[in-house]
């Protein structure tokens, strides 16, 4: 079987069955008595393990069936769940995190993971006795005291005997070293199906599926063909250790309940009535496929994207924005009503298809945020500290290229938070806190903007000491921290090379990391920072941009240049008078609604060559926000929105101040985008 072309679902897949054990388990270590949580684990395990089996990776395989044995021993109530147990199976999904990691980066996932076996192992050999005894209760060759049949299926079973039809009780086990349980069910169904209808089977189809059995299953079965050529055939499938067929004994069925479906199954043919009752044919699958999801819709279903498609259609798609632009300016200078018409029909289209194109590209923050759990359960009990940690607006959607960036960064903030911010126990009580810290993890929507939050209810930042570590350190001098703000104090901490740790961790450093954190954020257009009062906690803010390629935007001249603001940062656009302008601490300023709002001139700012002064007496103002703060920027006049393709200024022109990037008009000229953040600022 060649399967290097399935390489890449295995690791997608196998990343999801593992972050689905960690968020279960975290359940299950709050809720221990709860079977269900335990019973989603095993399954998750248990598709892993086939998976891994198939793919040929054996290390990964043994690791999550060693797992799996103490998880149904929890299931099946032989032990019982405890933090030391939990401790070991956290262990073992971390290995197998980091045995997928390693077939990722193209490696053959083996890991030495002996010593944790022996602990799985020694787990589950602590209630061996109760295994031996639950083996012994299964092993009867008696089908009818498992299978119990209800009227109408008795109804099938006796109509299809008057036919001619065998009806049969078939028992069928499984070796007990066998590896792929369902696997084996499927091929036994398989057969079952090209020979007769199933009608009834113990365990139902979603526990044969998911494996909820130990060795044995047990089937109804009507067929033409004879008990011995049946048991033949189920005794080839490999990994079958018996088979026993038996006929149904239809003497036990009731008189009373047969008459009563007598008259319904009259008319019936024997398919019409066993097609509904009988187990739906597997597809062809490593796993029967469960029964209320036999006749659903073919469509309903997802295909997964290699992300360099995405991003080659996210190129063309641009290059098609850039043509409709030019398109529209042409249709405008020709004014032929037929080309109008057919050029609005093309951007209602286009506008529908880029929505389309960007929202394949949307990826909830939850993908990233879901592995911090069970990185605060660790490092909690690594610290000895109590904490919680509390997770918001994890639906929120980003560009998948931010979304792979952005993990690493929030790890070290969040670790951050965890060392530096949060106080042991006894110094949060001394200070009149509770016991357990909390750390919020906070995302949401603001604008063209995606913000994420890390805040701590920890002891915050200590102004004079970072004062202190960053004057020795020559970051600043000692008149300079005379002026500083406590926001620009705050934010030495990401200063390179800086850290307050009085004693280096492995946990975290203020410093080593946090300028790593500071320099990967800027690269992906956001920024970062620092709220904190000492003895309260921290927030840690930072902003990115929602996509990196296609924006609304306001085109805006300046003498003869045209710049583009993004329609997302746009309040609302205003004529104002040269007499409404009023001065306030050597600034401009406007009283709009109520609130004074500074001006910008932008012809200042990007020094604009003026052929001769102008002394209008009124001015456009475009009122833009970045938060709470609201700015007016003044231009010569309003040209229109428009929908334009953001591009890179390049290696040569780079933290240009106030512009983020530039597009090409439908014209062919070049229009710089406006950063309003940098502006406001």
């Amino acid at each position: 079987m060649e399967v290097n072309q399935y390489l890449e679902m295995f690791i997608e897949e196998s990343k999801e069955h593992l972050q689905a054990c960690s968020e279960h388990l975290l359940e299950l270590e709050k809720n221990p008595d709860d079977l269900a949580i335990v019973g989603e684990i095993f399954r998750s395990a248990h598709t892993l393990k086939g998976m891994s089996a198939t793919m040929g990776y054996e290390d990964l395989a043994d690791l999550t069936h060693k797992m799996e044995n103490v998880l149904d021993a929890i299931r099946n109530e032989k032990i019982h769940v405890s933090p030391e147990i939990l401790d070991v199976v956290f262990e073992s999904v971390d290995h197998l995190e980091e045995m997928v990691m390693d077939i990722a980066n193209g490696g053959d996932g083996k890991r030495d993971v002996s010593s944790t076996v022996a602990q799985l192992k020694r787990i589950e050999s602590g209630e061996e006795a109760v295994t031996e005894v639950v083996a012994t209760t299964i092993d009867t060759p008696s089908v009818a005291s498992v299978l119990e049949y209800d009227s109408f299926e008795q109804t099938v079973i006796t109509q299809s005997a008057e036919q001619g039809f065998n009806a049969f009780e078939i028992s069928v086990r499984l070796r007990e070293d066998c590896l792929l349980k369902a696997a084996r069910v499927f091929m036994v169904f398989e057969i079952l199906e090209k020979d007769g209808d199933v009608i009834k089977s113990s365990p139902t189809v979603e526990k044969l599926e998911d494996e909820q059995f130990d060795q044995q299953f047990y089937v109804a079965f009507v067929t033409k063909e004879s008990a011995e050529d049946m048991q033949k055939k189920l005794m080839k499938v490999s990994e079958v250790d018996e088979v026993i067929v038996a006929n149904i004994n239809q003497d036990k069925f009731s008189e009373k309940e047969y008459e009563a479906h007598k008259e319904v199954a009259a008319t019936a043919t024997l398919e019409e009535v066993a097609t509904p009752a009988h187990t739906p044919v597997p597809a062809k699958s490593a796993t029967p496929v469960k029964a209320e999801k036999s006749h659903a819709p073919v469509g309903n279903k997802t295909i997964r994207v290699n992300i360099e498609r995405l991003d080659i259609l996210m190129n063309l798609f641009e290059e098609l924005v850039i043509d409709r632009g030019r398109l529209q300016s042409i249709a405008t200078e020709v004014n032929h009503g037929e080309l109008n018409e057919t050029v609005e029909r093309m951007s209602r289209v286009m506008g529908d298809l880029q929505t389309i194109i960007l929202t394949m590209r949307m990826v909830p923050v939850e993908t990233v945020f879901n592995r911090f759990p069970k990185m605060i359960r660790q490092l909690s009990r690594d610290l000895n500290k109590k904490i919680n940690l509390d997770i918001i607006g994890a639906e929120t959607e980003l560009d998948r290229t931010v979304i792979d960036e952005i993990g690493d960064p929030l790890v070290h903030l969040i670790r951050n938070s965890v060392d530096h911010g949060i106080e042991n126990p006894t110094a949060r009580r001394a200070k009149g806190k509770p016991e357990e810290g909390t750390v919020v993890l906070r995302a949401y929507h603001s604008g063209n903007y995606v913000f994420i939050e890390i805040e701590d209810d920890g002891a915050g930042i200590n102004r004079d000491k970072v004062l202190a570590k960053a004057i020795s350190k020559g970051i600043v001098t000692q008149e300079q921290s005379f002026s500083m703000s406590d926001k620009q104090i705050n934010e030495l901490i990401l200063a390179s090379g800086f850290s307050t740790a009085d004693v280096i961790s492995d946990v975290s450093g203020r410093g080593v990391g946090l300028d790593v954190v500071k320099t990967t954020i800027e690269s992906l257009g956001g920024n970062i920072s620092i709220e904190s009062t000492q003895d309260v906690g921290s927030i840690f803010s930072i902003q990115l941009p929602l996509t990196l390629s296609i924006i609304s935007v306001m085109l805006v001249e300046i003498e003869k240049e045209i710049y583009a603001i993004p329609l997302s940062s746009i309040i609302e656009t205003s004529i104002i008078r040269s007499s409404d302008i009023m001065n306030a601490h050597n600034q401009k300023v406007i009283d709009f609604r109520g609130k004074v709002v500074p001006l910008v001139f932008l012809e200042e700012i990007f020094e604009v060559p003026r052929k001769e002064l102008q002394d209008d007496e009124f001015h456009s103002v475009v009122i833009v926000r970045k938060g709470e703060k609201l700015a007016g920027l003044v231009v010569d006049s309003f040209i229109g929105q428009q929908e334009i393709v953001l591009k890179s200024l390049g290696n040569y022109l780079t933290n240009i101040f106030a512009i983020s990037g530039a597009t090409i008009l439908g014209n062919g000229k070049v229009a710089l985008i406006v950063d309003c953040n940098a502006l406001i600022k």
